[in-house]
């Protein structure tokens, strides 16, 4: 895929397998990334970052864990 591609925000559900409050949730707590405005109502993310996240959260055998505290 595309390092430059720009995922709006239902491909970024489906990359993460976060809901839209999950995502903003982690957003707010400052631990996902933020997007970009493209219009007046519309915002998009960039592929690149939203892989690096990934690549960079912690495994748990069931799956990705959402903030470090729970790794402890």
């Amino acid at each position: 895929m595309d390092q430059d591609r720009y995922l709006r925000r239902k491909e970024v559900e489906a990359l993460t397998g976060l809901s839209t409050a999950s995502i903003y949730r982690l957003m707010t707590e400052g631990l996902f990334v933020r997007p970009f405005r493209v219009g007046k109502n519309a915002v998009r993310w960039r592929y690149s970052e939203v892989s690096e996240w990934l690549s960079n959260r912690p495994r748990t055998k069931g799956g990705w864990l959402l903030s470090p505290a729970f790794a402890e």
